[in-house]
């Protein structure tokens, strides 16, 4: 190569470099932003929930690959409880909800969802099912997470003994319609989020032992424990008044499931 041609491409190379750490900082920045944006995007635990997921003498709370356990200090009655978040809601938004349910004696599943969304990991249940596979369990969720508890319900119904919507629906992927399973679906009368269309498109999914209750005065983001909700109306109601609402009804509903089997 002549020496006209080095000092040639000795300028190309060193263009090259520049456009590639060029492109590799416009990659990086971009990358950064999402992550903000997710963040941002993100519902956060309110101090209460936060509070609710430290271990007490009444509850122990413990963490493992597939979300969060809840379990009553001494033998926990059956049902276990498997519950899916929201979308883009961190599952210890549910500390409160899931605590309530371990202090009345059972064994809560709170599962943690890649980037807090259901549908990336509808089968997140099997790792919680597989730690005590000779029990019994029910399944729910709240808002987008109902939607894929019941999807994974209607794939899995000889796994469960029913199926519980806060704020939800069942689709036709995800249809109860031929199952034996029982259903609860809680739903609340501020609900400013909710697909209502949707919702009501959805009864026809659901299995023949449904059982509906409104929440008066409640709201969609008080079914969890993060704050206000974009898009949602003001409560009329505390949300501690709705935690014990949907626990009360929970329970018992979950107490009538016992009896009949």
């Amino acid at each position: 190569m002549s020496q006209q041609s080095k000092s040639l491409a000795k300028p190309k190379r060193g263009r090259a470099k520049k456009v590639w750490i060029l492109c590799l900082g416009i990659f990086l920045a971009l990358v950064l932003s999402l992550i903000i944006i997710y963040q941002v995007m993100v519902y956060a635990p309110s101090p209460e929930a936060k509070a609710a997921m430290k271990s007490d003498d009444k509850v122990s709370v413990s963490i493992g690959q597939a979300g969060y356990r809840f379990e009553p200090v001494g033998e926990a009655e059956e049902p276990n409880v498997i519950f899916y978040p929201g979308g883009l809601v961190d599952p210890k938004s549910y500390a409160p909800f899931a605590r309530k349910l371990a202090e009345a004696g059972h064994r809560v599943y709170v599962a943690s969802m890649p980037l807090n969304l259901a549908f990336m990991s509808q089968n997140k249940a099997d790792d919680f099912i597989a730690e005590h596979p000779e029990q019994s369990y029910i399944i729910g969720g709240h808002s987008l997470g109902g939607v894929f508890a019941s999807r994974y319900a209607a794939e899995h119904a000889e796994q469960l003994s029913g199926v519980f919507f806060l704020a939800a629906y069942a689709d036709e992927a995800g249809s109860l319609a031929n199952t034996n399973l029982a259903a609860l679906q809680l739903t609340a009368s501020m609900d400013g989020v909710l697909n209502s269309e949707a919702w009501e498109n959805g009864k026809k999914f659901m299995p023949s032992e449904t059982e509906y209750v409104t929440i008066e005065g409640g709201n969609h983001g008080q079914f969890g424990s993060y704050g206000p909700q974009k898009g949602d109306q003001q409560a009329s109601i505390k949300p501690q008044e709705q935690l014990d609402q949907v626990s009360e009804d929970l329970l018992a509903w979950m107490k009538k499931l016992q009896a009949d089997q």
